[in-house]
């Protein structure tokens, strides 16, 4: 264990892994896997595939561990260009960039993150318990809201959307604000006291509010949920076709009907909202930036294989990870097939083109230290991500990552509208949060 690491964020590593199983009996946990891994034949049967190929291991002691060697992470020719139509012809204008921002979506819909319905239930908001506390030394009023999703059309699922809200007190007009993608903490798990000010701090420090959203209130994080939740109410129970979403697309939905809340809400700016999330809540924030455009920034935490991590670089966590029977929920079924017959080098599109779907809205790309986050998520294969996006924020008249190098770690690139850093800790956004604060302050007043 890194002696040099914070007690709370270790605690706060093993919460992130364990929430999702803890809070089940053995029995529970049983179920859920059988479950998760019939719905996984399932989708394997609907697209007739015997097998799929297993991702390597994370483990480094393992015989089969994930690649962390440089030399041997190029493993692709190229890349797809998304400045070039899919007839070959090529993309000059920003009217052109429209056309095949299209042709991209419809690749990203169709073979990896499954289509939205056309008629998703509508959402009412409920303001269940408000009061004032003190956060630091900052007064600020906290919503507790519950948005209910209209069930009438299958009465025998329920989905509710939790979250909370906590904005400055007494304030004479709409701030900026943070939605996080997170987790309802324990009240049995308390942080040890830190030296510096937490985000919430910082971000009220500047005046702006934050929300917490939990994405598991409203789509489980496993295969066996997927009858359950917004996805199996739009299905009425039913299994998921083969281009149907998955669960990063279903938390994006719920990312947007917190916007439709905040455009009720005079205490917040609407037009000067943040997505955040880490891991696999980095991937869902970053999804949410491409299919919400009222998302002013994002800022993308370790969001690896799945978010801005090129998918053909052989660097950590693999597409044949991404497809197998603990993680294909986040993705459309169609996904699984890249884990065979076909592989990664036959996907439409790469990561570098998910980012470059944002633009020209700014976005923050956070990492920790490969040496203490270790190699699963692939910070420099994020780092391409960023770089190979650039040039469609500059056709849009923005400025892109401005390098082309992969930067040493803790150098910090804010110059453009797509930011990159690497700090020195493991995996977090922590370190990060003055630096995206200072990125974002070059697009919000307040």
């Amino acid at each position: 264990m890194n002696k040099n690491k914070p007690l709370w964020i270790i605690f706060i590593f093993i919460f992130i892994f364990s929430q999702s199983i803890a809070q089940f009996s053995q029995r529970e946990r049983d179920s859920i896997n059988t479950l998760n891994n019939e719905d996984h034949a399932l989708m394997m049967k609907e697209l007739g595939i015997d097998e799929i190929r297993p991702g390597p291991s994370g483990n480094p002691s393992d015989a089969n561990a994930a690649n962390t060697d440089e030399a041997k992470a190029k493993t692709y020719t190229s890349l797809p260009d998304p400045l070039v139509f899919n007839n070959g012809t090529a993309v000059k204008t920003a009217k052109d960039w429209q056309k095949r921002r299209e042709e991209i979506l419809e690749d990203f819909d169709r073979e990896v993150y499954g289509r939205m319905p056309d008629k998703v239930p509508q959402v009412s908001w409920q303001v269940v318990k408000e009061h004032d506390s003190l956060i630091g030394d900052f007064a600020v009023t906290v919503k507790t809201l519950e948005g209910h999703v209209d069930n009438s059309d299958y009465p025998e699922i329920e989905v509710t959307i939790n979250m909370t809200l906590t904005a400055p007190s007494n304030i004479d007009k709409p701030v900026p604000a943070v939605i996080e993608f997170g987790w309802n903490w324990p009240a049995s798990m308390k942080r040890p006291p830190v030296e510096h000010p937490t985000w919430q701090e910082q971000l009220l420090s500047k005046g702006w509010g934050y929300s917490i959203l939990i994405p598991t209130s409203f789509q489980a994080d496993n295969g066996a949920g997927l009858r359950q939740g917004i996805i199996g109410l739009v299905n009425k129970g039913q299994s998921r076709k083969l281009d149907d979403w998955g669960t990063l697309r279903a938390w994006a939905w719920g990312a947007s009907r917190a916007l439709d809340y905040f455009e009720t809400d005079s205490s917040i700016d609407q037009n000067q909202v943040v997505i955040e999330g880490l891991s696999r809540y980095g991937k869902a924030a970053l999804v949410a930036m491409v299919y919400e455009p009222r998302f002013a920034i994002g800022f993308i935490g370790s969001s690896g294989a799945g978010g801005a991590k090129l998918f053909r670089r052989n660097m950590g966590e693999q597409v044949e990870n991404l497809a197998s029977s603990g993680e294909y929920h986040w993705f459309a079924p169609n996904f699984i097939k890249y884990a065979g017959p076909l592989t990664k080098n036959d996907l439409p599109v790469d990561a570098h083109e998910l980012i470059a779907l944002c633009a020209p809205r700014p976005v923050f790309i956070s990492t920790g230290s490969p040496d203490v986050e270790g190699h699963w998520v692939d910070a420099k294969g994020m780092f391409m991500g960023a770089e190979k996006a650039s040039p469609v924020y500059e056709l849009l008249g923005k400025k892109g990552l401005g390098a082309t190098e992969f930067p040493p770690q803790e150098r910090t690139l804010i110059d453009g509208d797509i930011a990159f850093r690497t700090h020195a800790g493991g995996h977090t956004v922590i370190p990060n949060w003055p630096y995206f604060i200072q990125f974002a302050e070059k697009y919000f007043t307040n």
